[in-house]
């Protein structure tokens, strides 16, 4: 009888072995029935309030068959910051990417910003963390980047096996599209772990407010795109063995017009190093002139609140970082710094309420979504607030990545695990 069973054994094991291969020569992959996949999906500025609106039927199904919270995000409550620290589980202060905007004296002559492609693609202002991409790749398991800050950089000397330089235009469907057919590819690697960029909500709500209809419409788009990315796992058996974790960077708050102020009217800015304006101000006072630059921001100021570096509130876990300028001020929520000389060049959005972020992650309205659903998640589990650097480890454990040693826990999101 047991010689019967090893040859039914092995009848089976080869038929399935030819059905592999006939599928992979049809140009399709087929998931080995034990396969495991983690998706990060980030839609940016995405606030956590935005679900359950009856917008999100896509994001409200996975929430309530999975696990779902409020998620506060690190200071400064800005985009390249927080994307870093999701997936590197450290901080600003400790993965070096401490603002949009940035200058380090190792790196002379060079501001990093967001459209600063070569600095973007320069590692030295990555390499101060590793993102658990790197470590996947390292371990020998196969990591892909559907857009992520950082992605588009050779990090330790890693890149993911599969990543796409940052195209905005790009349809969000088109992304998920993309995403699809790297795991169609018979030619390619079986990835264990990808993430997923979304940027419209984020892109409506500066220009029209978090609460417009143009921001409303963003959402919807995003839940639909993420119904695309829910059939076509189903579609390739692979739904039921991937772990979807959605994820903002951080929230959106209404700026009106009004409350854009220029920064000239406290400090003299010939006598400083200004590199950051917005919601977060950074600046760093010329030499001779740091106890006049002092004296006008240190003090008790309308809608603004400034520090030395090394006096930042440690609730913010900021300011050791050599990246971070000498003085960090922070606006109150729904005001916004700038200066003369911005405020009189010609802009598409001069005159209009807008929205906003940066502000101060314990307020309301920077807190970011959060859901996780799959075979790693327990199903109807609504998390108590969380700070975004535990998604890390709960990343590692779901995808078997064996992460860095970074500044979260599983403390409160390891409730959601299996």
């Amino acid at each position: 009888m047991k010689s019967l069973f090893r040859v039914l054994a092995l009848g089976a094991t080869l038929g399935a072995a030819l059905l592999l291969s006939a599928c992979a020569s049809m140009g399709e992959r087929v998931a080995a029935p034990n396969s495991r996949l983690t998706i990060l999906v980030s839609s940016d500025g995405f606030r956590a309030d935005y679900l359950g609106k009856g917008d999100t039927p896509t994001l409200d199904a996975l929430a309530a068959a999975g696990a779902r919270g409020g998620m506060r995000p690190s200071f400064p409550t800005l985009t390249f910051p927080n994307h870093y620290t999701l997936i590197t589980g450290k901080r600003p202060d400790r993965n070096g990417i401490v603002n949009n905007v940035m200058e380090d004296e190792h790196i002379p002559g060079v501001r990093f910003s967001m459209s600063n492609a070569d600095a973007v693609h320069d590692q030295r202002w990555w390499n101060q963390a590793l993102p658990l991409w790197v470590s996947a790749e390292k371990q020998g398991l196969k990591a892909a980047a559907m857009f992520w800050p950082g992605s588009e950089t050779e990090i330790d000397g890693v890149r993911p096996s599969r990543w796409m330089a940052f195209n905005q235009a790009m349809p969000s469907n088109d992304r998920v599209d993309t995403l699809l057919a790297w795991l169609d590819d018979p030619k390619g690697p079986e990835l264990r772990l990808s993430t997923l960029y979304f940027d419209i909500v984020d892109t409506e709500g500066h220009h029209y407010g978090p609460g417009s209809p143009q921001a409303r419409a963003a959402v919807v788009e995003v839940d639909q795109a993420m119904a695309r990315l829910v059939e076509g796992l189903k579609a390739r058996g692979r739904f039921e063995t991937t772990d979807i974790v959605v994820v903002a960077d951080h929230g959106m708050a209404a700026v009106p017009a009004s409350q854009r102020w220029p920064l000239d009217d406290v400090v003299d800015l010939s006598k400083v190093r200004l590199v950051t304006t917005g919601a977060v101000v950074g600046l760093t006072p010329l030499p001779g002139h740091e106890a006049e630059v002092e004296a006008a921001l240190l003090k008790p100021l309308p809608h603004l609140t400034c520090w030395k570096k090394g006096q930042i509130p440690k609730r913010y876990h900021y300011g050791r970082n050599p990246r971070v300028p000498a003085i960090v001020c922070l606006s109150e929520t729904g005001w916004y710094v700038t200066t003369r000389k911005m405020m009189a060049k010609p802009g598409k959005w001069d005159g209009l309420d807008g929205g906003q972020h940066g502000f101060d992650p314990y307020d309301p309205a920077m807190l970011a979504a959060f859901i996780a659903h799959g075979p790693s998640i327990k199903p109807g589990v609504v998390l108590p607030m969380f700070d975004n650097v535990d998604v890390y480890p709960l990343l590692a454990r779901v995808s078997g990545v064996r992460p860095e040693k970074g500044d979260g826990s599983l403390k409160v999101v390891g409730q959601a695990l299996r």
